[in-house]
């Protein structure tokens, strides 16, 4: 972590204390460039060997001093510890010098870098210079004498030599000690301020350093930056390449074929239906008897793919996943900020708001003529959740809200009559009804409501908070409430609004359910082209209210659970709801 530390105390808090990481195509050039030398190859001898060695020969001197790896022994990936300067180390390689004497053994460590000699006075970077002298100091304290380091540039395969000199451990000593210093007291450093470092750091997207600065300085009432340049620069990716795969087909089987995902058709067709490269894949949701493989399992939690299993009807059963996050600080930060009332109703305040406010701009967006007292009282309504003094004022705000604005839902729903999909003669909705679902727009506004809770309860774990401690609702019955207060906001423009596309345009119809005992489902080949609505809306763009650059409202919802993190842990004041105009 010392070269982390060098490069940004930020980072380092992030790895060590938070356990965070995320891989980039740095990160991942650097492991296939470093995959020779991780092998622990070479014998590395204790320095008090060649001592006792010395002592038993009474060999003469030889006081020649060889600097070429070529006259020396060398070992690979060592792992070294100091407890008295409290350091431990894997070292790419150790070359041990040949020269034989009553000294103990001249060693030089080698650490390998995927780039180029970088364009600086001195041939390297300081993070560089300050992880191979803190290898010398471990090396030192264990009895061997160790005077400089080396750097190999892969890119340039060039050996550059960085003398041990009294600047350059004096300076890593002192790294060492704000580096402890950091941890003792237990409080992330601040981002760096427009840093050319982080763009190609893996953990921009979980650092997010202009969005929590920007949103510490606005809400300081401290301008962040001049009005002429952009709010916010765009350093965190737009889009997540990766998608889920959905298995739905009864019965249907799933494998892993090299790097590769594969679902077949029951037996005995066993007929190949997907095949998915697992570097594509967000996550695996099965709806209904879909089987997987004990050895798929192990490969996608190894991959770190959550794996979410649904009812044919659109339950939300459960999840798959990895080891939870290691980042427990945030945990105990979220349990202890859950159990006080007065911070829980702020980040409550919030959610609702957001979500009347977004219930709102769907009405006004899609309904033909919205009435101007509806839209009055639905912002009047969240006015009064943002200054909401209890719980249960809340409460009686997002139900009134709610009533309101499904009152007037089904004058969103517009159907064409050409395409012949839905009576055009009677309303297509009455009101909001849960389980069992009363009618199709009922089954479909449930159907994706599970999706989105689905998709913030992967949130949540990814980020390392508890699902199923929330702020709003309460732990209950086993719901995941932190990812029902998240999603909050997001009912309005995600599933709503998916919802009344299908209907708006055809492609779902009245024919396209199956109804049991008053309840109404999708059938399964409706359902494929709902969840391919779902994942376009997803997918699609949106300027960030706060932070004015574009984003995919997928990212969007990694965004607003990093946000709400840094409120937990002290970095932020409050909350920040999404919305749209």
């Amino acid at each position: 972590m010392l070269n982390e530390f060098s490069y940004c105390p930020r980072l380092a808090y992030l790895e060590w204390v938070q356990s965070e990481f995320a891989p980039s195509a740095d990160t991942l050039d650097g492991e296939l460039q470093h995959r020779w030398v991780i092998l622990q190859q070479g014998n590395f001898v204790d320095a008090m060997e060649f001592a006792n060695a010395d002592d038993a020969t009474n060999s003469p001197t030889d006081t020649s001093t060889p600097t070429d790896a070529a006259n020396s022994d060398v070992a690979s990936s060592v792992m070294l510890s100091a407890p008295g300067i409290g350091l431990i180390a894997v070292v790419d390689k150790i070359e041990t010098l040949t020269a034989v004497s009553s000294e103990p053994p001249e060693v030089v460590p080698v650490e390998y870098k995927r780039s180029g000699i970088p364009p600086t006075d001195e041939r390297s970077y300081e993070p560089e210079r300050i992880q191979l002298a803190a290898a010398g100091l471990i090396l030192q304290e264990k009895g061997y004498r160790c005077r400089r380091g080396v750097i190999y540039y892969i890119a340039s395969k060039t050996r550059i030599d960085v003398p041990f000199d009294e600047p350059l451990l004096i300076r890593t000593h002192t790294l060492i000690n704000q580096l402890k210093a950091m941890v003792a007291v237990g409080h992330i450093p601040p981002p760096l301020v427009d840093s050319p470092k982080c763009p190609r750091c893996s953990l921009v997207g979980i650092c997010l350093p202009d969005e929590t600065r920007h949103v510490q300085l606005t809400q300081s009432q401290v301008p962040a930056r001049p009005p002429s340049r952009p709010v916010i620069r765009t350093i965190i990716p737009t889009s997540d390449d990766r998608v889920p795969l959905y298995v739905q087909e009864p019965r249907a089987a799933i494998g892993k074929v090299g790097d590769a995902l594969q679902v077949r058709s029951p037996a005995p067709e066993r007929r190949v239906l997907a095949e998915r490269p697992m570097r594509a894949i967000s996550q695996v949701v099965l709806l209904g008897d879909v089987q997987i493989s004990t050895q798929t399992l192990h490969a996608l939690c190894e991959a770190d793919i959550p794996i979410a299993y649904f009812s044919y009807g659109g339950w939300f059963y459960g999840l798959t996943t990895p080891l939870a996050s290691k980042n427990i600080e945030l945990r105990i930060a979220q349990f202890a900020r859950a159990a006080d009332r007065s911070f829980a109703i702020k980040i409550a305040r919030a959610f609702t708001a957001g979500k009347i406010e977004n219930q709102r701009t769907l009405l006004r967006r899609n309904h033909p003529e919205p009435p101007d007292m509806v839209l009055a009282q639905l912002a009047a309504a969240a006015d009064a959740a943002r200054n909401a003094d209890t719980f249960e004022t809340l409460l009686g705000v997002e139900g009134n809200a709610a009533r309101i604005y499904f009152e007037h839902f089904n004058g969103m729903l517009k159907p064409r009559p050409e395409l012949g999909k839905w009576p055009v003669d009677l309303p297509l909705f009455a009101n909001r009804n849960r389980r069992p679902p009363a009618d199709p727009v009922n089954a479909m506004l449930s159907y994706a409501y599970a999706l989105l809770t689905k998709d913030f309860t992967v949130t949540c774990f990814t980020v390392g908070l508890d699902p199923f401690m929330g702020f709003y609702h309460q732990p209950k019955f086993g719901k995941p409430a932190l990812a029902l207060d998240l999603m909050e906001e997001f009912r309005p423009i995600i599933a709503d609004s998916v919802v009344v596309t299908l209907i708006n345009t055809g492609v779902i119809g009245i024919g396209d359910f199956v109804s049991r005992g008053g309840s109404f489902a999708l059938k399964p080949e409706p359902r494929k082209r709902f969840l391919a609505t779902y994942e376009r809306r997803l997918a699609s763009e949106v300027t960030h209210p706060i932070f004015g650059y574009a984003i995919s409202y997928r990212r969007t919802f990694e965004v607003q659970t990093r946000l709400l993190a840094r409120v937990l842990t002290g970095e932020v004041d409050s909350y920040a709801s999404f919305t749209t105009r």
